[in-house]
């Protein structure tokens, strides 16, 4: 379908004028990527490049996941409309960690990675902090608790947990760095975890994920099953 053919669609179908009368939520995937791309390419009209888009990368987590390169592979997207579509996902995700009162929300282990990867880029050591959150999943503040090379005998219950104590923290989320690039946990990793975990328990205070970030890459523990 020619992009010519889209402008003599009846304006009640055309995903711009569908949106402003009836509202976002009535579209399509494919109508709300059409609008952030505005125009198709190479003989093709927008929506058909919208849907061969979710037709490649199957959903929308995929194409948000999906890199550059990975990206620019598909006909018809260039880089223009590729920024269109990365900073559109990156607007959703910057809603989504933000509560009413601004403080940002964490609801995902890839929200606490979009949210502190870029302070972590990039650097020779290890660090350990602690994300103290509320009921609601806001963030309090957060605190360091280490840093250098992670060993289970470094990282103490009472120092990991001592300000959310003193927050009134309803949980916690840890998060460190593996200089290397690789987020894969290793033993030290998991035998920390596991012993914040208990600690948590006890105490009151839910340990919701321990999340380890690498070179672009992070790894949750909590997916894994260690929490």
């Amino acid at each position: 379908m020619s992009e010519q053919k889209i402008k003599h669609w009846p304006e009640n179908e055309r995903p711009r004028e569908r949106l402003i009368k009836y509202g976002a939520e009535s579209l399509s995937d494919a109508q709300l990527l059409a609008i952030i791309l505005r125009t198709g390419s190479e003989g093709k009209g927008v929506l058909d490049l919208s849907i061969s888009l979710i037709d490649v990368f199957k959903n929308l987590r995929n194409i948000d996941a999906a890199s550059i390169s990975e990206l620019s592979s598909m006909k018809g997207l260039g880089i223009a409309k590729i920024a269109q579509i990365k900073a559109a996902f990156e607007l959703g995700k910057r809603l989504m960690r933000e509560s009413s009162d601004g403080k940002p929300v964490f609801y995902s282990s890839h929200a606490i990675y979009s949210y502190f990867a870029p302070r972590f880029k990039n650097l020779k050591k290890e660090f350990f902090i602690s994300v103290l959150l509320d009921v609601k999943n806001r963030l309090i503040r957060e605190c360091k608790i280490s840093e250098g090379t992670l060993t289970n005998s470094i990282i103490h219950p009472r120092e990991a947990f001592r300000e959310a104590i003193k927050e009134s923290a309803a949980s916690i989320i840890f998060i460190h760095n593996h200089p290397s690039g690789d987020p894969t946990p290793s033993r030290d990793d998991i035998a920390i975890t596991e012993r914040l975990k208990n600690t948590g328990d006890i105490i009151g205070i839910n340990v919701l994920d321990h999340v380890i970030i690498g070179d672009g890459k992070y790894i949750s523990l909590k997916e894994k099953g260690v929490l």
